[in-house]
């Protein structure tokens, strides 16, 4: 995993950048670009080619419109600085800096990026928003953080709600930028979790074989949890390449406070989201208590303990970096998180590119009912709606129009249309486009892969039976306990109804400090998105 460490200089430059809007007020003239020569024609070709080998030679066309390279190219920032807070590089960290710079490039202006590790990002970004002194015009973070930032955000200006963009952005991703009816994060990404396999290997027909003289079962695409676990450990261990080299069954996000807690539900969702009972999944709508520790949850974390002995060298510490280029680089048989791990396993340079396939993530065979405290023996599955990142703009910048112009550049199709195709860049497919399977041809992807990944995404918008993100204040201090708790038990410190006892203990607490009503008012909104109301 290639990143940047948070470095004294970094730190150095946020202090400055603090100092520096100190006296920052929201009824500030904001600075208005003056007008040039524009520097590209409509529907000139744009790559990232000139930015260094690590990028693709691919090009595309600029899609002519208010955010296009041609239309910000006409706007001159120069005199102008804006700050902006990003995570770490590979993901969100990179796409982040590269389009600082093709933004100074064709502006003028001066873009300075902080890259800070997801384990800081939350306390960077809200601390000085709280404090009424923002440290950073832009902010690029998950977006279920979105209860703690919205007081601090800039709503999106009507102009570039309007662009044609912006408004191919599905639904669930337009709600998921809107807090008290108004749009007030700007969507660069849109996220779930889904199930990766190597087909090479799952249909290959000696290895079909082989596993059904060992198991008595067809090797197939895992539809269960324990399917999923069969097939790990089977294969894992094993040189699937000819290599001389072993390969590994499973690849997980598993780092303490580095998005464990994502894969974590990725694993709970079929065993604690019931159809047919409505109310949350994390907390009791009702009375607040929290449903963690609950049968369902506790199952999940068994399974993941078992999981340890099927993951790489180092597995039981990997962050998401490490999960993308285990799977995206063909270590591993199977991997289960964002877009990102499939996307890097569909580089033009990759070993198995048009070798895999995207499906649901595994279900269950039984579903616990909260309400009757039984199982319910029937298969389920829950998609899981993790919303990934997200960008906005502070209330407080002396510099939105110039914000909100590097997030319109950010995020035009033709920056999108490449992103997509980066994997470790972490922008995945948000918009309507991103869903027909000819765009993915068009990138070389043979047509089953390109159907399997844009039909596994489209079907997850349309289930009935869905997990989301806690959207509420303080979210960052209830994924940190639960992380913390998942942490312990893979760890063998506690067993996982230990462990997430003392999760739900430390999620009380949390909620009794910042009050129940104003988490549980929050909530609402997430339980009505899970139970379709």
């Amino acid at each position: 995993m290639r990143s940047r460490p948070y470095t004294a200089l970094a730190a150095a430059a946020a202090v400055a950048a603090l100092t520096a809007t100190a006296c920052t007020t929201p009824t500030q003239e904001q600075d208005k670009p003056k007008e040039k020569a524009a520097l590209f024609k409509p529907g000139s070709e744009i790559s990232y080619k000139k930015y260094g080998k690590d990028y693709p030679a691919t090009t595309v066309k600029d899609t002519p419109g208010p955010c296009s390279y041609e239309s910000i190219s006409r706007k001159d920032y120069s005199g102008q600085t804006l700050k902006i807070i990003s995570h770490a590089v590979p993901v969100i960290g990179e796409p982040t800096q590269l389009h600082a710079k093709q933004f100074e490039e064709i502006t003028g202006g001066k873009v300075e990026v902080v890259n800070v590790p997801f384990g800081e990002l939350h306390q960077k970004i809200l601390t000085p928003l709280q404090a009424g002194q923002p440290a950073y015009d832009v902010m690029f973070y998950p977006s279920l953080w979105i209860g703690d930032m919205a007081p601090y955000l800039a709503p999106v200006p009507e102009k570039y709600l309007n662009t044609p963009g912006m408004k191919d952005v599905t639904k669930a991703y337009m709600d998921v930028a809107t807090w008290n009816g108004k749009v007030v994060q700007y969507p660069v990404d849109g996220d779930r979790h889904y199930l990766k396999v190597r087909t090479d290997v799952l249909k290959d027909p000696e290895r079909q074989a082989a596993y059904k003289k060992a198991t008595g079962k067809d090797l197939q695409v895992p539809r269960t949890w324990a399917e999923y676990q069969e097939i790990a450990g089977f294969f894992s261990g094993r040189d699937l390449d000819g290599d001389g080299k072993r390969n590994y069954g499973s690849a997980e996000v598993t780092k303490r406070d580095d998005l464990t807690f994502s894969a974590f539900i990725s694993r709970a969702a079929p065993y604690v989201k019931n159809p047919d009972v409505k109310g949350g999944v994390f907390f009791d709508i009702e009375t607040m208590k929290p449903l963690i520790n609950t049968p369902g949850f506790v199952r999940a974390l068994e399974d993941m303990v078992k999981a340890k002995s099927t993951w790489a060298p180092g597995g039981a510490n990997f962050g998401l970096g490490d999960e993308i280029f285990s799977f995206g680089g063909g270590q591993t048989l199977m991997s289960y998180s964002w877009d990102d791990a499939f996307i890097q396993a569909q580089q033009p340079d990759s070993r198995i590119r048009n070798k895999v396939q995207a499906a649901p993530l595994p279900g269950s065979s039984e579903v616990y009912n909260r309400t009757t405290k039984s199982w319910d023996s029937k298969p389920n599955q829950a998609p899981y709606f993790t919303w990934g990142w997200t960008s906005a703009v502070a209330k407080a910048s002396s510099h939105q129009q110039m914000a909100f112009d590097y997030l319109c550049f950010f995020s035009n199709e033709a920056n999108t249309g490449l992103d997509l195709t980066i994997g470790r860049f972490g922008v995945n497919p948000y918009r309507n486009t991103h869903f027909n399977p000819a765009f993915w041809e068009v990138q070389g992807w043979d047509k089953d892969v390109a159907t399997s990944y844009a039909r596994t995404l489209s079907d997850m918008e349309k289930s009935p039976n869905r997990v989301f993100d806690l959207r509420v204040p303080g979210v960052n201090q209830y994924m940190s306990a639960l992380a913390n708790g998942v942490a312990a038990a893979l760890a063998g410190q506690d067993t996982p109804q230990q462990a997430l006892d003392d999760v739900a203990r430390e999620w009380s607490k949390i909620t009794d400090q910042i009050g129940k009503d104003k988490v549980q008012s929050a909530y609402r909104n997430v339980v009505a998105l899970e139970d379709n109301s």
